[in-house]
């Protein structure tokens, strides 16, 4: 597998201006992948950083509640790439609650994002690689897709469902050059995350390295966090030649969480 086995190809990475969708998009670059990237906040530091592997890259700030942004989105993608070949589907948020104490409005945009904008690109992208018969969907989901925990209804149920939606999407293109996938992480260390990890540090007066202990000891068995980069590599694997026959595979990457 040459350094540069993805030249010429188009990727598009939804939620990619930070944490594990930046980590994502620059291992698909670094392999000589052009890159779309998606999504809010800066977006000239990740553009630059992007630019410095020696791709094209593009941005396009479609919020991934809209269907008609995300519509919009995937024209642009077309007009500027071709097409998408490469679609990543890695937008998502997160609100923590019990069932019944659970904003309606948060478990809609929740579900619309983590999920059906997922159905909205790869709805979009697949009649592409069709065409080129060559394609590749890799749908970033979580351990929540495999496994429960409290609190988190409206997560697990659309990660649960974004594997059930990798699972489809890879049973209808089974035949053809086109693969679909699902990258399950535990925890990631993302600015998000990290956030989480302050929070937690100062409720219980402890160190931020204790505090970081204690999460991953809830439910990590290798006391580790998993990172972008791991993560990227992965999507790179699925990619390569490796991963021609791998098709609706729900791949876990969470320190043993699930095998307990």
């Amino acid at each position: 597998m040459s350094d540069y086995f993805l030249k010429g190809k188009k990727a598009l990475v939804t939620g990619s201006t930070s944490g594990i969708g930046l980590g994502i998009a620059l291992c698909l670059a670094q392999k000589g992948a052009d890159i779309m990237l998606n999504g809010f906040g800066d977006t000239q530091g990740p553009i630059a950083e992007i630019k410095k592997t020696g791709v094209q890259v593009w941005h396009h700030g479609a919020d991934m509640s809209e269907t008609s942004e995300i519509e919009d989105m995937m024209a642009f993608a077309q007009k500027k790439m071709g097409g998408v070949e490469i679609l990543v589907n890695n937008a998502g948020i997160q609100h923590v609650a019990n069932i019944e104490d659970f904003p309606v409005a948060k478990w809609d945009a929740i579900i619309s994002i983590n999920l059906s904008s997922s159905f909205h690109t790869s709805r979009l992208a697949i009649p592409y690689m069709r065409q080129k018969n060559w394609g590749r969907i890799i749908n970033v989901a979580s351990v929540h897709g495999l496994v429960a925990s409290a609190q988190k209804s409206a997560y697990v149920a659309a990660k649960h469902g974004l594997v059930g939606l990798t699972k489809v999407t890879a049973l209808e293109t089974a035949t053809t050059g086109i693969t679909c996938n699902a990258i399950c992480p535990g925890w990631v260390l993302t600015p998000l995350v990290q956030k989480q990890v302050d929070a937690k540090a100062a409720s219980s007066g402890m160190s931020n390295e204790d505090a970081i202990r204690q999460l991953l000891d809830e439910k990590e068995p290798s006391l580790q966090f998993t990172t972008p980069k791991e993560l990227g590599e992965l999507a790179v694997f699925f990619c390569s030649e490796a991963g021609n026959n791998i098709r609706g595979a729900a791949w876990n990457m969470d320190g043993g969480w699930a095998a307990q």
